[in-house]
């Protein structure tokens, strides 16, 4: 062995193990995972020396490198919890916050024509009268009627099951097909206003709008937040396969795409919140005032989330794509 190549090749190696090594418990995510690569090719470049270069001064410093490696290594936590820390820490919020004005623009567009359809059934006879005959309007509208009893028709757990499965594919559904164009974001999500709108409408004209709100805020702000975020965010998908930018179309659908799939996860995690409470919270016997109370601190807590924490991570160059070792190769492109 040519003990001068030999320590050429691998100077720069062992001086970042030395760097990593140091800053221990510190290092982010892909940097424990170069420390593990780093410290694994050392004992191995210590194996090498001992039998083809026996050189005391490089086997002993060889020797130090890896046994503090090791420390380091064995002394660093779960890579597991690690990502999981990571990805609601950092990349999820990173991806919210980056697409906001996609998904505040879906929100104020909805809102607007939720709203306005709203007061339109509320105001004209003839178009509640076009919705259902007479006898199934007031089943759904009087007290004791269809828009109360929804919240508690089964047992609470089942019922958050199937509101959050329902919620997760109404998300994903959004959030997937923003590839085709838009356009089954942009009818899902009418189809969730006309839905909002009529019970708005409806329960406005039997003078029970009140009871519709009582009923709708405490799980609808973060429901409905999770909706427009996965539709925003679906349209932008869909004007990245329109308006790739300085990319090539492959390469920004790859990135936008890997975004989508963080968003899709962790918006499963926000929906699940939004079931519990609707299965718990909107049916139980607490006072009206107290629910809605209930429905906002959880949709401001969310809203810091995303302009606090998810601000504080774009900044420090987070973009909500899966990590380097799970996003796969990418083809070299002449310039």
């Amino acid at each position: 062995m040519d003990l001068d190549a030999f320590v050429t090749a691998h100077r720069g190696e062992w001086e970042r193990l030395a760097e990593l090594t140091k800053r221990g418990r510190s290092l982010r995510g892909p940097e424990a995972d170069e420390l593990v690569t780093l410290y694994q090719r050392a004992a191995t470049h210590l194996s090498a020396a001992r039998s083809g270069a026996p050189d005391p001064a490089l086997l002993a410093r060889l020797s130090s490198l890896v046994a503090q490696a090791r420390a380091a290594v064995t002394g660093t936590h779960n890579p597991a919890w690690r990502e999981f820390g990571l990805f609601f820490s950092r990349r999820f919020p990173a991806a919210l916050y980056r697409g906001r004005y996609w998904w505040l623009a879906s929100a104020a567009a909805f809102v607007v024509v939720s709203g306005l359809l709203g007061v339109w059934i509320a105001k004209d006879p003839n178009v509640r009268a076009s919705l259902a005959p007479p006898e199934q309007l007031k089943a759904m509208t009087e007290p004791g009627g269809k828009y109360e009893t929804y919240y508690s028709t089964g047992p609470a757990a089942s019922f958050a099951a199937q509101v959050w499965t329902n919620n997760a594919w109404v998300a994903a559904t959004c959030l997937f097909l923003g590839v085709l164009g838009g356009v089954p974001v942009v009818l899902a999500l009418g189809q969730n206003a006309l839905n909002l709108a009529a019970g708005l409408g409806l329960m406005t004209a039997a003078g029970r709008g009140d009871v519709f709100f009582g009923l709708i805020l405490p799980h609808g702000l973060l429901e409905l937040t999770a909706v427009f975020v996965a539709a925003g965010m679906g349209l932008r998908l869909g004007w990245t396969v329109v308006n790739p930018g300085d990319r090539t179309r492959a390469t920004a659908l790859a990135q936008e795409g890997r975004s989508v799939v963080v968003l899709a996860l962790g918006l499963a995690c926000v929906l699940l919140v939004s079931g519990v409470i609707e299965a718990f919270v909107t049916p139980s016997g607490l006072p009206t005032l107290a629910r809605i109370g209930i429905g906002i601190a959880v949709e401001a807590a969310f809203l810091a989330y995303v302009f606090i924490v998810g601000r504080r991570a774009a900044q420090a160059g987070e973009t909500g794509d899966l990590d380097s070792r799970y996003a796969g190769d990418t083809l070299p492109v002449a310039g």
